[in-house]
């Protein structure tokens, strides 16, 4: 009897196109929301493409065994969170391709023009998301998601994913249905977990007060992390690192 060997990208290309077959037809609205699963650059910033750039000189370099892969959040680790950066992360060579601002389809974009390229990092640690969701459904999101996971796994087979949901917010201009979104994509995005390559990872319970929401001296603007936040994030991130650098 033949036996099929079939890889984690192909699992998760699959399970997008059953995800989309299960959706409603698309309106208008509906096909606007489906841009999250669209690979594209950005023009603003005006840096946005040299950033992108220095990350794929970055990446032929090599030596890089942690990838972290982000928006706002992640960048951030260069600023808020740099004396953690330093003390946790730079001795273990990691990799900071964070950039402010991004969506889904930015690191789709950014990962399958040159990011990955040349690198053989043990884990990369994947946060994005919280920008789509204002425009984006939670479906859309989790699929592109669910993309970003299948490229990574074909350009750099041998790494394991850390997929952490995406963190708690409560800006005063956040609506509930952008908080409503973020909920739904994690609970989806779960689902990625295989015990083996992909690992999800809840450690939002860590930055919530006892009144269930982000304070500002873990995030001062309630969305992104302080030095203390850096530092909760760290700390609760430490045994999964540990164990899946192993």
């Amino acid at each position: 009897m033949m036996k099929f060997k079939i890889s984690f990208s192909v699992i998760v290309t699959i399970i997008a196109m059953l995800w989309t077959a299960v959706l409603p037809a698309q309106t208008t609205s509906t096909a606007a929301a489906s841009a999250a699963c669209v690979p594209a650059t950005r023009t603003n910033p005006a840096n946005w493409m040299s950033r992108h750039e220095k990350f794929v000189a970055q990446a032929k370099r090599g030596n890089i065994d942690i990838l972290f892969l982000g928006d706002s959040i992640t960048d951030n680790w260069r600023s808020r969170g740099s004396n953690v950066w330093n003390q946790t992360y730079a001795p273990r060579h990691a990799a900071n391709f964070g950039i402010g601002g991004d969506r889904t389809q930015h690191v789709l974009w950014r990962i399958e023009n040159g990011e990955l390229d040349g690198i053989h990092p043990k884990v990369t640690v994947l946060m994005i998301g919280t920008n789509n969701s204002k425009s984006d459904s939670a479906d859309d999101i989790a699929r592109a998601i669910g993309m970003i996971i299948g490229v990574i796994h074909e350009k750099i087979p041998d790494t394991k994913i850390l997929l952490l949901a995406i963190f708690p917010r409560n800006k005063p201009t956040d609506t509930p249905e952008m908080l409503d979104t973020i909920r739904e994509v994690n609970q989806k995005i779960a689902a990625y977990d295989n015990g083996s390559t992909v690992k999800f990872l809840d450690i939002n319970e860590k930055f919530l007060g006892t009144d269930g929401k982000v304070h500002a001296d873990v995030m001062a603007d309630f969305l992104h992390p302080t030095e203390k936040g850096y530092r909760i994030w760290a700390a609760a991130m430490e045994p999964a690192l540990d164990e899946m650098m192993k």
